[in-house]
C-alpha cells in the first residue's frame, strides 16, 4: 500500500522476480480498459514480467465497487495459493483495502428523495459547500474525500440523512467476514512529502507529454462517455475534460491536475495512518527492496 507516485509497481514487480507470488491490483482505476496513460498503469513489458489480476476488466462506461472488489479478489486469492503462491495485494485504493480485511458493513439503499434533495442543495450551493457540512458531521470521511467529489459526498450525506450516524461510524461496524490468511500489511510512507510532491508533478507533466489528451479523445469517440462516470472522474482524466471542454487552459490542465494528484496521496496518507498494524517503509530509501525482503523472510 501507499500514496500515488510512492513507487508500489516497481517494488511488486521485482518482488514477484524474487518470490513465488501473483500481482492482483487494488486500484479503482486500473480496473478501466483504454486508460492507461492517465492511471499509470504498467506497460506491456511490465506486465509480462509481472502479470496483474485485475486491471482492464471493464469498459469506462461501467462501474466497479469495493464490494466486487472484493469479491474478485478472495476468488483470485483462493486461486493463487491453490497453485502454492502468494497473492501479493498492491494499490493505492484504500477502500478497497479495507473492504478485503474486514468485510462490508451494512449501508442503506440509496434513496431517490433524499439524491433528489442533496442535488438540489449542491445546485444552489457547491459541492465544496456540501463537503464542508459533511465535514462538520463526519469529519473522518470529509478527510479522505476532495470537496468535489460528488458522488462520494453525496452517498456520505445520504447515508448520515437517511441513518443519522456518519459513515464512518458504520464502516466501523465489521460484517465479521475473516480473512482465512495471514496479512502481511506493508505501507511505503515517504520521509521527505516535498520529494513526494516533486515526483507527482514530474509524472503528471510526462503523462500530458505521452498523449494524456490523445488518449481521452479516442475513448470519448470509442464509448459513450459523460464527466459524472466513475471512471472519468479519476484524477487527471476528471482535468483533462474540463479542458477538452474547454473550461480550463492548457496550464491550469497542469497546476489543477498536480493539485488533484497531490490531494489524492494526501488522503491515501490519511488512511494509512488509521491503519496502525502497517509495517511501514520510507518509499524513498535507497535500500528499499532489500528492507522489505529482509522482513517478509522474517514472517
Amino acid at each position: 500500500m501507499g500514496p500515488t507516485a510512492s513507487g508500489k509497481t516497481g517494488v511488486a514487480v521485482e518482488l514477484v522476480q524474487r518470490l513465488p507470488m501473483e500481482i492482483i491490483s487494488v486500484d479503482s482505476a486500473l480496473v478501466y480498459r483504454g486508460m492507461d496513460i492517465g492511471t499509470a498503469k504498467p506497460d506491456a513489458s511490465t506486465l509480462s514480467r509481472a502479470p496483474h489480476h485485475l486491471i482492464n476488466i471493464l469498459n469506462p462506461t461501467e462501474a466497479y465497487s469495493a464490494a466486487a472488489f472484493r469479491h474478485n479478489a478472495l476468488r483470485l486469492m483462493h486461486d493463487i495459493t491453490q497453485r502454492g503462491k502468494i497473492p501479493l495485494l498492491v494499490g493505492g485504493t484504500m477502500l478497497y483495502f479495507r473492504a478485503l480485511r474486514f468485510g462490508l458493513s451494512e449501508l442503506p439503499q440509496a434513496d431517490s428523495s433524499v439524491r433528489a434533495t442533496l442535488e438540489e442543495q449542491a445546485a444552489s450551493l457547491g459541492w465544496p459547500a456540501m463537503h464542508a457540512e459533511l465535514a462538520q458531521i463526519d469529519p473522518k470521511t470529509a478527510a479522505r474525500l476532495n470537496p468535489n467529489d460528488s458522488q462520494r459526498i453525496q452517498r456520505a450525506l445520504e447515508i448520515y440523512r437517511l441513518t443519522g450516524q456518519p459513515m464512518s461510524a458504520l464502516f466501523k461496524q465489521e460484517t465479521g467476514s475473516k480473512l482465512p490468511y495471514r496479512i502481511l500489511p506493508i505501507a511505503l510512507i515517504p520521509s521527505e512529502r516535498s520529494v513526494l510532491h516533486q515526483r507527482i508533478a514530474l509524472r503528471f507533466k510526462q503523462m500530458l507529454e505521452q498523449g494524456l489528451i490523445e488518449e481521452l479523445r479516442g475513448l470519448r469517440q470509442r464509448y459513450k462517455l459523460h464527466s459524472d462516470l466513475p471512471s472519468m472522474r479519476c484524477v487527471g482524466y476528471r482535468q483533462a475534460w474540463q479542458f477538452m471542454e474547454g473550461g480550463i487552459s492548457e496550464a491550469e490542465l497542469l497546476d489543477k491536475g498536480i493539485a488533484a494528484t497531490r490531494q489524492l496521496a494526501k488522503r491515501q496518507l490519511t488512511w494509512l495512518r488509521s491503519m496502525p498494524d502497517n509495517i511501514s517503509f520510507d518509499c524513498l530509501s535507497d535500500n528499499l527492496l532489500e528492507c522489505i525482503c529482509a522482513v517478509l523472510q522474517s514472517h
